[in-house]
């Protein structure tokens, strides 16, 4: 919807076009003359009369025309200021360059010098956003509280200087104007031999066979029930324990923050879900009822866990990254389509690990993308490498030039693949990503 602004200039603009092209609206002056002409004024008058009418009209009709061109010059500058919701939504989303940093970057962020260097190095390669991993394989990775109450002791506690390393990786970044999102990798999953899953059995989920773990890309892993309340508050207050103890800019959740579709029939969730349709589970773990189910109370809680979030932090930054929809949904129940409809999403970051372009190609090229890159900042997970499969620049510039073709933003997997562990060397490495980012493209920091 237009501006009233712009509504009040498009009718005066309509009124001197007409006023100026349409002959019943010149009739008042060519009849004025006309009178004069006409008036008992002598001989000469009416000579000086019809002279002024030959002589003047013309110019009168030049001046309309040219008040005509200056005000359709002039509207639109006028109207940028005061822009309507339809422009808004129109305007360029801020573009992602980020980089997740993993459990394999621990070497660079457990060293102050070597954190320092990194930022710098994104900074000048025209990067925005760094995703340091704070939730991986049941354990935190920074002096947690509420991981002591839960009998967890922390994985990675302190830095070389015996530092707080994810504070101290915020500090570098904010230094080089780079936002941190810290990454809530391991979501609901955690390894079975964790310290959470000995101490807490029965927050965790299980198949109907009564197995309970899965194989994923971390090894054999479990999963903690996402419909259990003593989970969800466990998960809340981890969350709400890192966006309020640390300066970050929002908190990231990636394709873990699910649950596999076998999952589901441990005794809590059964009897929950028996309460509330009055029969049990189907045997058939794709049951589309039971399927929607399930994905509807992921997607409650992460409703309550946004507005959580929300009341401690109002401008952090609800970041999601899965895989893409009909994968997320039907494997995982994981409905983020419905996330980022229920605004709840601020930025949605999906991967796509593609080796073959045109696979990579048809999933950037998704509806379900085109949709969510019209409301909010949205950016394609690239592959930067692996330690066993590292990747060639050659392949991370065409998948990067895609994206940007489209519009979208990047976010590499992981920091250390980016240059320091890759098939070419650093300078090389680091001269691609130069060019792929010419030009800077800042993400402000929002304040409170």
């Amino acid at each position: 919807m237009m501006s009233r602004f712009h509504h009040k200039s498009q009718r005066w603009r309509t009124s001197v076009a007409n006023a100026s092209f349409k002959p019943m609206k010149l009739r008042f002056i060519s009849q004025g003359w006309q009178r004069l002409a006409t008036a008992p004024f002598g001989r000469w008058r009416r000579a000086i009369a019809k002279w002024a009418l030959k002589r003047l009209f013309p110019l009168l009709v030049l001046i309309s025309f040219v008040t005509v061109l200056l005000v359709d010059s002039l509207t639109p500058a006028i109207a940028q200021e005061v822009p309507s919701s339809e422009s808004i939504a129109q305007q360029p989303r801020q573009e992602i360059r980020g980089v997740w940093m993993t459990n394999n970057d621990f070497d660079t962020l457990k060293d102050r010098t070597k954190v320092q260097d990194g930022m710098s190095q994104l900074r000048r390669l025209n990067f925005n956003t760094i995703y340091p991993v704070v939730w991986n394989s049941g354990y935190v990775m920074y002096p947690s509280a509420v991981a002591k109450r839960a009998g967890i002791q922390p994985f990675v506690l302190r830095g070389s200087d015996g530092h707080d390393i994810l504070a101290d990786a915020i500090a570098q970044a904010h230094r080089q104007g780079l936002l941190v999102i810290p990454w809530f990798e391991f979501g609901f999953m955690a390894p079975p031999t964790s310290e959470l899953a000995l101490n807490h059995p029965d927050w965790f989920t299980q198949k109907r066979d009564g197995s309970e773990t899965s194989i994923s890309a971390a090894g054999e892993v479990a999963w903690l029930n996402p419909f259990h309340p003593k989970v969800q508050q466990f998960i809340t207050d981890l969350v709400l324990e890192i966006v309020t103890q640390y300066d970050v800019d929002g908190i990231q959740f990636d394709d873990n923050m699910s649950l596999p579709y076998e999952f589901g029939y441990d005794k809590y969730t059964v009897a929950l879900y028996t309460q509330e349709t009055k029969k049990a589970p189907p045997a058939n773990p794709q049951d589309v009822t039971w399927m929607r189910w399930r994905a509807d109370k992921i997607t409650a809680f992460m409703v309550q866990l946004n507005q959580a979030v929300k009341a401690r932090k109002p401008y952090a930054i609800f970041s999601v990254s899965p895989n893409y929809y009909d994968f997320a949904y039907k494997f995982q129940l994981q409905d983020w389509l419905t996330w980022v409809r229920q605004d709840i999403v601020d930025e949605l970051i999906v991967q796509v690990y593609r080796p073959n372009l045109q696979s990579f190609l048809a999933t950037i090229s998704r509806p379900e993308i085109q949709e969510v890159q019209q409301i909010i900042p949205t950016g394609i997970g690239v592959m930067a490498g692996l330690r066993s499969s590292p990747v060639p620049m050659q392949q991370i510039h065409s998948q990067v030039r895609a994206a940007q073709e489209r519009g979208l933003g990047v976010t590499f997997f992981y920091y250390e693949s980016l240059w320091n562990s890759a098939p070419e060397p650093v300078t090389q490495r680091q001269a691609g990503f130069q060019t792929l980012f010419s030009a800077p493209a800042l993400r402000a920091r929002a304040s409170e």
